[in-house]
């Protein structure tokens, strides 16, 4: 039964391709050319909300460069939630293989930008402010693998989250076979609510996850 649920999220498809990551581009297909041509209410709203992340993220980090970086983040991540929630297309945001990668380089790249560049900074903050000598070399390891499980964290987040809703739906849509036309309209209430929570999920761990890039980001 377990094998069955999580084969939804098998990315193979059935001619040994896998196809099913076009998936991850697949929204920029289905946008109208309106859309970039014409201001828009989808472009407005977008537009409030990109500027909204940006005086936000001016908050942490003084460099436009990685702001723009993030904001892309934001937008790939919450797309790609998004397409997850439509029937029968992949959820390439549900997958450890994407996550971690993604967290992997950037993680490696302001790892890399912060031991060249400000190598004093990143000593220091190995010890926090305060603390004893004799708790120093502690101090240090714990901070060592704080630091090394980060990018593991931020995808295992996100990878789970995704996840989470859609076996949760999952398992609740295959017990329709066993109820009554009654019991079957809760049950199609209740799915219209999980929707509707995934989809607040999609928004909140795309936020998650460049909120989170953007303080580690700042430390370096």
């Amino acid at each position: 039964m377990m094998n069955n649920l999580f084969n939804m999220f098998d990315p193979s498809t059935s001619n040994n391709l896998s196809l099913n990551w076009i998936s991850s581009i697949l929204i920029m297909l289905l946008m109208p050319m309106s859309m970039w041509l014409t201001p828009n209410k989808f472009y407005i709203s977008m537009n409030m909300i990109i500027n909204m992340l940006i005086s936000e993220l001016k908050m942490s980090i003084k460099n436009n460069n990685f702001i723009m970086i993030f904001l892309s983040i934001f937008m790939f991540i919450l797309l790609n939630n998004f397409m997850g929630l439509f029937p029968y297309i992949f959820t390439s945001s549900s997958h450890m293989s994407m996550n971690l990668t993604m967290s992997l380089i950037m993680w490696i790249s302001l790892m890399m930008f912060g031991w060249i560049n400000n190598t004093n900074h990143m000593f220091i903050h190995l010890i926090p402010q305060s603390t004893p000598i004799a708790l120093m070399p502690f101090m240090v390891l714990i901070e060592t693998i704080s630091n090394l499980i980060r990018p593991l964290t931020l995808s295992v987040r996100l990878t789970a989250n995704m996840i989470a809703g859609h076996l949760l739906m999952t398992l609740l849509s295959s017990m329709k076979y066993n109820l009554s036309n009654y019991i079957l309209w809760l049950l199609i209430l209740t799915q219209i609510i999980l929707l509707t929570l995934e989809s607040s999920v999609a928004i909140i761990q795309a936020y998650v996850f460049m909120t989170l890039s953007s303080l580690y980001c700042s430390e370096v």
